[in-house]
């Protein structure tokens, strides 16, 4: 404690500015832009705003004892919580979200964005205190431009991500000590908590790590060789010891439809042979969605002292090969679609490319602070000519960069050149003996952190132009509203119910006002029941990222438990909904033909199959077989149009065509249908082509009501209202995003409300009303006969059932929900849930940590080793 407290007292004025000089410039950075505590604007873009702030609105919610650890009901139907968690919330600053209510949890990710970059900073001075023989304010300076990288600040919206980089230059210092040391706690803690922070961040450290102690190890294999097993058994306890969180994670993935990216082609798309030059520019930012290149700077006086290492006689051909070989190799993962996939667990991202980028960055900032070591007046002369030389490439591939970097303005590459230029003079002046080595250090940490200002503020701003800071009063300032009514629906029900708001905020709402819907945007999710959904009419197309309640129709609100929908219009129009409160401007609506979360079913209903490319078709034979009918629910109407405005409509065959006349003025269409007695009515648009969508967007207005809805992520069936006697309907569709749209033969569907109401009268006698806990699901079945007791529980391995306690095999109905054989009579049914692998995860926890601490004792009991300093930076040997 003496140690710490002197340690902490001599170096106390580095750590503060290594930790908040990163924070306080990306502060202005973010002012520059109007975002700050309480402001207009989000520190998260706009597609990232909604999803993270509801996703650590739940993780208070758990917190708060409101749901549990393992398993969630606000997401989707239901889903495992923990490999959720494992993913989006893991790390040591989540649990600051306690502090913030959940309406201001904007404002807690703009505090934890910050203490993660600051932290990054931190982390990386304690990496090169121990591990550069430099002047204490260079590593400052190395330490700012580590942590306003431009991968860190071109991706700060995605913050799951930011706690990596704490812990890579920690994993490092780790593997540093083991070698020259044999001192293991470092390396375990750090390997630890960057796979309990991470396991898809963690991966990718983890391989570069080993590619690290590689080539460390050849460096000197006659000294390094005693470390391989101090290394293996410390890297392999902290892997086994985080099995807590990566089995589980990786069991739920495997188990739940994840698949891996088939490979067909050899070169990665967009990029190009200059874009090395490029993206180490200050200020580069071309897109993080696709058809972007890698974000790799990390400062140009950094890029000059990593080329400086390899120029340098100082330092052995073989530590300059085998680094180097780290570098090519991550260079070519760049342009090669195998090693790229490689780095990305082969799982392709969806946006967000190359998202191992910044292991290069680390490494050239690493090789860089070698080559600034082996500095002095009478070898300086080669940096200069690097500096030079560096100029002297930008500007040839400025002349030559044609329209493929057509993104890059010109005051980028005309303050690189500046950059370089002053770096220049100081480096000259100190070969000159102008400037002493004190007031260097100072001088670059001054224009190092300019730079990385500078930086960080483009890439503000580039995201700014790229994705939009979400306005933060669109998450604050429904909340009130919304929470109210979701709270007065909480009061009123013991049992299990489903809610869904049809003006959200985000398909993500679920999880910040805690309660159980359908919508859900996530990497974490269930594809088979998400897949079902999808055939059941609620779009969840491809891997199954989104699924989405709106454009349904009423049979799938009753089969999937929907009690509730919350909507700003005062007169709703859906058959069965009725108005039992208000909230400012949201109305709370309540269905009467709602079916509890299980129900008994016929035995053979689990032979039931989809019905390949009609929804309807397999949600009339669902609907029907639950409630052993054969009612024919839908048919479909003719419509005649009656206008349009700026919009030429074109048929096909069954293809109708919707293009502009004006640009950027919504294209218009007017129909009318007669729509008979006792229907629910919803105009029927199915694209013909999803990838000519883009992200178009449709707006239809009937007596009065108006919904907007994304094309390609919404359903097909835009509801026209309920009509109690026979009623002629004019309806306008507005279309905006592309100059032309086509759908496959638009109609008016109608749904007959008296077989509905039938059959759903039938379903709720058979309802088995549920009452769940937070990973738990109990009630009671009485049957006359032998049956199948159906629920709509995601169907996941780490379900187990019991009937008056005895265990019962769990079934997949459809692929896709809970479901189990049901004897007759009178039976006391409960569902638990315990995510698969868990059980091995804890034990392989316990048994990893209790053999580390044996083997410190082990160590400790050994002759210690002399300190050394790593042979890897060219310094003689202590």
């Amino acid at each position: 404690m003496i140690l710490l407290k002197k340690y902490l007292r001599e170096n106390r004025w580095y750590l503060l500015a290594s930790f908040g000089i990163p924070l306080l410039l990306m502060i202005i950075a973010y002012l520059t832009v109007g975002i700050y505590p309480g402001s207009s604007r989000s520190v998260l873009a706009s597609d990232a705003f909604s999803q993270f702030s509801n996703f650590h609105a739940s993780f208070r919610n758990m917190l708060l004892g409101k749901q549990g650890l393992l398993y969630t009901w606000n997401a989707s139907m239901g889903l495992n919580y923990l490999s959720l968690v494992s993913y989006y919330l893991g790390g040591i600053f989540t649990p600051l979200v306690i502090f913030f209510p959940n309406q201001y949890m904007p404002d807690a990710l703009y505090v934890i964005t910050l203490l993660k970059i600051g932290s990054a900073g931190l982390a990386f001075w304690f990496y090169a205190k121990e591990s550069f023989r430099l002047p204490d304010w260079s590593k400052v300076a190395l330490s700012v431009s580590y942590a306003l990288m431009s991968f860190t600040t071109a991706h700060s919206e995605i913050i799951m991500w930011l706690d990596a980089f704490v812990y890579l230059p920690l994993v490092i210092l780790g593997i540093n000590r083991v070698m020259d040391k044999r001192k293991p706690t470092v390396l375990f803690l750090s390997y630890l908590m960057l796979f309990l922070t991470s396991f898809y961040m963690g991966f990718m450290i983890g391989i570069f790590s080993v590619l690290y102690f590689a080539a460390r190890l050849f460096t000197d294999w006659k000294r390094y060789k005693k470390s391989l097993l101090p290394y293996g058994i410390t890297s392999l306890l902290a892997g086994f010891a985080s099995m807590i969180m990566i089995l589980p994670a990786v069991v739920d993935l495997r188990t739940n439809g994840e698949e891996l990216t088939k490979i067909t082609q050899f070169k990665t798309e967009a990029t190009g042979w200059w874009d090395f030059v490029a993206k180490n520019m200050v200020g580069v930012y071309d897109t993080t969605k696709y058809g972007s290149i890698p974000f790799i700077y990390i400062g140009l006086f950094p890029l000059a002292l990593c080329l400086f290492y390899f120029v340098s006689k100082r330092i052995h051909w073989k530590q300059k090969i085998l680094y180097g070989s780290i570098g090519a190799l991550l260079i070519a993962s760049f342009y090669i679609v195998p090693m790229n996939l490689f780095w990305h667990g082969m799982h392709a991202p969806n946006m967000f490319l190359f998202r191992y980028a910044y292991l290069l960055s680390f490494l050239i900032i690493t090789l860089g602070a070698w080559g600034w070591e082996k500095l002095t007046r009478e070898n300086s002369i080669q940096l200069v000519a690097i500096l030079l030389m560096i100029i002297a490439i930008f500007s040839i591939f400025w002349g030559m960069k044609g329209n493929d970097y057509s993104y890059i303005a010109n005051h980028s590459f005309y303050l690189s050149l500046a950059f370089l230029a002053v770096y220049a003079l100081l480096v000259t002046g100190y070969y000159l003996n102008k400037i002493p080595v004190k007031i260097l250090a100072v001088l670059f940490l001054l224009l190092m952190g300019t730079e990385a200002f500078v930086n960080a503020d483009s890439m503000v701003h580039g995201i700014l132009n790229d994705w939009n800071y979400a306005s933060r009063s669109l998450y604050t300032d429904p909340y009130p509203s919304i929470k109210t009514l979701v709270n007065q629906t909480q009061e009123e029900n013991d049992s299990f119910y489903r809610l869904e708001n049809l003006d959200p905020v985000s398909s993500n709402d679920a999880f910040n006002y805690g309660y159980s819907g359908i919508s859900m945007f996530s990497s974490i999710r269930n594809r088979h029941s998400s897949g079902y959904l999808d055939q059941l009419g609620f779009r969840s197309r491809g891997t199954n990222l989104n699924i989405r309640y709106p454009n349904n129709t009423l049979l799938m609100d009753s089969f999937t438990g929907i009690k509730y929908n919350i909507a700003k219009t005062d007169d709703l129009a859906k058959y069965g909904f009725n108005e039992v409160s208000k909230k400012d401007d949201y109305h709370l609506y309540e269905n009467e033909y709602q079916l509890p979360l299980a129900f008994k079913a016929p035995k053979d209903v689990t032979k039931l199959k989809p019905l390949p490319n009609d929804n309807l078709g397999t949600q009339t034979q669902l609907y029907n077989a639950l409630a052993d009918e054969n009612y024919q629910y839908y048919q479909f109407l003719p419509i005649q149009e009656v206008g349009t405005e700026n919009a030429v409509v074109t048929n096909t065959g069954n293809i109708m065509t919707i293009a502009e006349e004006e640009s950027n003025v919504a294209k218009q269409v007017t129909w009318q249908v007669r729509v008979p007695a006792n229907t629910q009515a919803y105009f029927s648009l199915f694209p013909y082509d999803f990838s000519e969508l883009e992200s178009s967007s449709a707006s239809v207005t009937v007596n009065g009501r108006t919904r907007k809805t994304q094309i390609n992520i919404n359903g097909q069936y835009y509801d026209l209202g309920y009509y109690p006697t026979e009623t002629y309907v004019t309806f306008t569709a507005s279309f905006y995003g592309t100059k032309s749209i086509s759908f496959q033969n638009p109609q008016v569907l109608a749904l007959d409300t008296v077989a509905y109401h039938l059959a759903s009268r039938k379903l709720q006698d058979n309802g088995v009303e549920m009452t769940v806990g937070k990973h738990s699901a109990t009630g009671t079945v009485e049957a006359d006969t032998d049956q199948t007791l159906v629920t709509t529980i995601p169907y996941d391995e780490g379900w187990q059932a019991r009937v008056d306690g005895k265990k019962v095999k769990i079934t997949a109905f459809e692929d896709a929900f809970v479901s189990i054989p049901i004897e007759k009579g009178k039976h006391r049914v409960t569902f638990t849930y315990l995510p698969e692998g868990l059980a091995s995860g804890i034990a392989s926890f316990i048994i990893s940590i209790l053999l580390f601490v044996l083997y410190l004792q082990w160590l400790k009991r050994k002759p210690k080793v002399k300190r050394t300093r790593g042979a890897h930076t060219g310094l003689p040997k202590e």
